[in-house]
């Protein structure tokens, strides 16, 4: 009966339900930028503008929002583990910090990276149903009889397992690290240097403003999206197909052969500036929620003075 008191009043459990509060904010603010990349990286043709404008003339403008539910339902529990690992591991890399001072900028590299890597465990499923269901109607006018309609994230999940078991589910699991270590080491980093460069000393003292989360936080987001973006496209690619997909591909490699032999490597960017607005926004969502959410669980404790530290 004591325990979710008790974790909830522990540094654990602070971290734990802010990233779960970060990561809702980040979803909800920036869902419809990453339906439009993901049909912009799959081979939909014309700009971010033209793709919002036939999705929501021909399908409605819910149909930016389809798949979300997906990861809506596992981002509390996988965004609390991220920043609830990047906080342990950050410590872990270089013990030699004292715990009374930040982690070192090699402490939180590492720690990103390891991060990145562990995320991917539970973000690869997630990712795969929500791909397959933002692109479902992409050719209905066209070729309706070849795609799989899905009823939502929980059908998609069971069609995949039905057809390709355990493999089929984790498909994408090698890109999807390749792409998340080095992006979390990076993404972490310029979070913590860009807002000490912004604020100095707040990485210790936990004064930095609204204006300063949001700021880092963006920038974070933009940094790790530019290092990955060409493995993303790939990744959204190797996802994308089913077993009924015609002229599958055989690996990510193959998937990259092909890609870049039939639309040139330019297609290793394509949509690249949809998803850096996102980034943005979503990062800046993120970390903004993240730091309030611990500062408001710290007003509640006997250090409530915390609370005068937020300010614009």
């Amino acid at each position: 009966m004591d325990f979710w008191p008790e974790f909830l009043a522990s540094s654990w459990g602070k971290e734990f339900v802010a990233g779960g509060v970060g990561g809702i904010a980040g979803i909800v603010s920036g869902y419809p930028l990453d339906t439009i990349r993901v049909r912009q990286q799959s081979c939909t043709p014309g700009s971010a503008f033209t793709i919002l404008r036939h999705v929501a003339s021909t399908e409605g403008p819910l149909a930016l929002y389809r798949g979300m539910a997906a990861p809506l339902a596992s981002v509390t529990f996988q965004n609390a583990m991220v920043f609830q690992i990047y906080a342990v591991l950050s410590r872990a890399f270089d013990r030699n910090v004292p715990a009374s001072d930040p982690p070192s900028y090699k402490g939180v590299a590492l720690g990103g990276f390891g991060t990145g890597a562990l995320q991917s465990l539970m973000l690869t499923p997630v990712e795969l149903v929500k791909i397959r269901l933002q692109l479902q109607r992409r050719n209905i006018p066209d070729n309706k009889n070849q795609i799989t309609s899905y009823r939502g994230p929980t059908d998609v999940a069971r069609n995949i397992f039905r057809q390709e078991g355990w493999k089929g589910i984790y498909r994408g699991l090698t890109i999807t690290v390749l792409r998340d270590a080095p992006a979390h080491a990076l993404y972490f980093w310029t979070y913590e240097y860009v807002r000490e460069q912004l604020h100095p000393g707040c990485r210790k003292n936990g004064q930095e403003s609204f204006r300063t989360m949001l700021i880092a936080g963006g920038l974070a987001g933009v940094a790790s999206w530019i290092c990955c973006y060409p493995l993303d496209v790939i990744k959204t690619r190797f996802q994308a197909q089913s077993q009924s997909t015609p002229s599958r591909y055989t690996g990510i490699v193959d998937c990259f052969r092909r890609s870049v032999k039939q639309e040139g490597y330019n297609v290793l960017w394509r949509g690249l500036g949809t998803a850096v607005a996102r980034a943005f926004v979503v990062n800046g969502a993120i970390f903004t929620a993240y730091e309030t959410a611990l500062r408001l669980k710290a007003c509640r404790g006997p250090d409530s003075g915390l609370c005068d530290m937020v300010y614009i």
